[in-house]
């Protein structure tokens, strides 16, 4: 049986800067986002849609009586229509690339179900009145679908590429930062949830840690981030011809310093609100350079296909970024 998509890719072709601009759409909209969830809490908007998923009662968008908090948090949410249209031309673009790459077809769909996955787990956050727990799970989700959106667009810009072949210790330090990266974007959360901006200027509980403490813990790992950054930088500076994962690993080492002396900054001030929100820029820029480490280090990680789902035959790709 013939699906819509199927019958469509009979008829049309798409080329492969279709694609690219397509991934390329959803992965920056998947990091504005990420910001704009920030802008929601730290103006204490969370919860100014008081219900889900329409705004207010008997009113999808917002009304006058919410004020500007109704505002920030409806903005918030109209973006993810803005992502789902992204989101839409990556899958279309995807699918009518000739010839098909299944694999491609199918990590553009994983962004769309992860979409209105968030979707949902954001509006139970409203309906619980922002229980910060879930409200961190939000955030999770939000970076499962930064994932994505990183992964599919690495898969548009570059193929498998076959001309640098990297030692083992460097295959193992990459996934061993992707890792550790993932604890402290992870543990992030915790010193969001247990701090000052709970995402509403009403009483809302926070988690029962102490805000110093895991703090601290959250400041170590990013030390362990950034010393595992540096020893792959070190790593791939001994192997030839790797110019692109040392630009990669030297990129990431540079924003792991940034966003460690925002950090820094922002917990000895006070915490201020549009320090908080570059914090949260910072976060999704240090989860994205750590996968393209890891990609860059891994060049036949996520291969093309063929229709048949077999692996396609090697290809060098030169690409000047």
């Amino acid at each position: 049986m013939t699906t819509p998509f199927g019958w469509l890719a009979a008829r049309v072709t798409l080329g492969p800067r279709a694609l690219r601009w397509g991934t390329t759409a959803s992965l920056l909209v998947s990091i504005l986002i990420i910001v704009t969830g920030g802008v929601v809490r730290v103006t204490g908007s969370g919860l100014g849609c008081p219900t889900w998923p329409a705004c207010d009662t008997g009113s999808l968008a917002t009304t006058p009586e919410l004020g500007i908090h109704g505002v920030i948090e409806f903005t918030n949410r109209a973006l993810t229509g803005v992502l789902i249209l992204a989101v839409g031309w990556a899958i279309v673009a995807a699918r009518l690339q000739k010839p098909r790459d299944r694999s491609m077809t199918r990590l553009a769909w994983s962004q769309f179900w992860l979409v209105i996955a968030n979707a949902i787990v954001g509006g139970i956050s409203v309906l619980v009145e922002l229980n910060p727990y879930v409200v961190a799970f939000h955030f999770i989700m939000a970076t499962a679908l930064l994932t994505t959106t990183t992964l599919t667009w690495h898969r548009a810009h570059r193929g498998q590429s076959a001309a640098v072949r990297f030692p083992r210790p460097i295959g193992s330090l990459s996934w061993i930062l992707v890792a550790v990266t993932a604890v402290l974007i992870i543990v992030g959360t915790t010193v969001t949830g247990s701090g000052p901006h709970s995402g509403d200027s009403a009483d809302v509980p926070r988690m029962a840690f102490v805000w110093e403490q895991v703090t601290i813990v959250h400041g170590v790992l990013g030390v362990a981030t950034l010393v595992l950054g540096i020893a792959v930088l070190v790593l791939c500076l001994r192997v030839p011809d790797a110019q692109l994962a040392v630009r990669r690993s030297a990129t990431f080492v540079a924003i792991v310093v940034l966003q460690a002396g925002l950090g820094l900054a922002q917990s000895l001030l006070g915490l201020p609100e549009w320090m908080v929100v570059l914090h949260l820029l910072g976060s999704a820029l240090v989860w994205v350079g750590a996968l393209r480490v890891l990609l860059d280090t891994h060049p036949t990680l996520f291969a093309p296909t063929s229709p048949s789902g077999s692996p396609l035959p090697e290809t060098r790709v030169t690409v000047s970024r």
